[in-house]
């Protein structure tokens, strides 16, 4: 098995936004995005980074899943697609979560199977959601 050390970086975001046009977002390490509200413009609205956020954790555990099981050299690619289903009555709130894997490589299904389910016990995200955390207004 193969130890993976992780490093602490800063996380979080700073949203702005004025009296027109569209939100900005700062992560704590500088990255900027602009959010897209307009539902013909392309780019990412709060919903698509939320599925984004998901997928992109449960791409990256996936990896360490296969790292920590010994057959990260079989791995090709990784891909995750997350959408979801939307309530349709208040509070607004995504009610399911639809992910679907695709793993490229010579993997047995045991062995995809495996890869999946410590990918979902891994990521952050994924147990966020699961969690019902608390949201502190400070």
């Amino acid at each position: 098995m193969v130890d993976v050390k992780v490093k602490s970086r800063p996380v979080g975001a700073l949203a702005k936004v004025g009296r027109h046009g569209h939100p900005h977002l700062v992560s704590e390490t500088g990255g900027g995005l602009d959010v897209i509200t307009s539902a013909s413009m392309p780019g990412f609205n709060p919903l698509d980074l939320l599925y984004s956020s998901l997928a992109a954790c449960l791409v990256l555990s996936a990896r360490i899943a296969a790292s920590r099981l010994g057959i990260l050299d079989k791995l090709e690619e990784v891909s995750v697609h997350v959408t979801g289903q939307k309530s349709v009555g208040e509070p607004a709130r995504v009610e399911n979560f639809d992910v679907k894997f695709e793993l490229s490589g010579d993997f047995d299904a045991a062995e995809r199977a495996e890869i999946i389910h410590m990918a979902e016990e891994i990521c952050t995200v994924s147990n966020t959601l699961l969690a019902t955390p608390t949201i502190r207004i400070v």
